[in-house]
C-alpha cells in the first residue's frame, strides 16, 4: 500500500510540503449552475432585482472566494492567483419553463500547486450569492451540480471532463 501524502507519521493530517515541486503554469476551469424561476431570470435580465447587479456581485464573490480558498479548506496551500475569470451563460427551456444560470470559473496561478480548488470555491460562491441575492424572489433555487470541467499543468498532467 503506498503512503498516504496528507496523514504524518503519527496519522494525523498535515499540509503537504510542495517546496520542492517544479513551477508550472496551472489553469484550473469550474462549473456550477443555478437553476431559477421566472421572476428570477426577470429580475436578473432586467436588471430589477432589490440587492442590485445579481451577476456583477456574484462575480465579485467568486473572485474573493478563490482568492480565500486556503482560509477555508483545510489542507489548500496558499497560492498566488495570476488570474480568475467568471462567466455566465443562461440555458433556457421555456417549453418547461426552466431557467438555469451556468456559471464557469476558471483561475490561473504560476506557481507549485494547482487551482482546481480556488476554481471549485469560486464556482460555488457565486451560485450561493446568486441564491443570496434573490432568495425573496423564490427559495426553490436548485444549486449544482458543480464539476471541474478542465485542469492544466503539475505531475498528474491534463485533466478534461468528457460530457
Amino acid at each position: 500500500m503506498s503512503k498516504l501524502t496528507h496523514f504524518n507519521e503519527q496519522g494525523r493530517a498535515m499540509m503537504v510540503d510542495v517546496s520542492e515541486k517544479t513551477e508550472t503554469i496551472r489553469i484550473a476551469i469550474a462549473a456550477s449552475s443555478v437553476i431559477v424561476n421566472e421572476t428570477i431570470h426577470s429580475q436578473i435580465t432586467e436588471g430589477t432585482n432589490k440587492k442590485g447587479d445579481v451577476f456583477a456581485v456574484a462575480q465579485v464573490a467568486a473572485i474573493l472566494a478563490a482568492k480565500s480558498t486556503s482560509s477555508i479548506i483545510p489542507m489548500c496551500h496558499p497560492i498566488p492567483l495570476t488570474g480568475v475569470d467568471i462567466n455566465f451563460k443562461w440555458n433556457i427551456d421555456e417549453t418547461v419553463p426552466h431557467y438555469e444560470v451556468l456559471i464557469e470559473a476558471e483561475v490561473k496561478t504560476k506557481g507549485v500547486t494547482g487551482v482546481e480548488m480556488e476554481a471549485l470555491t469560486a464556482a460555488s460562491a457565486a451560485a450561493l450569492t446568486i441564491y443570496d441575492m434573490c432568495k425573496a424572489a423564490g427559495k426553490e433555487m436548485i444549486i449544482g451540480p458543480t464539476m471541474l470541467l478542465h485542469k492544466t499543468g503539475g505531475k498528474n498532467g491534463d485533466y478534461h471532463r468528457n460530457a
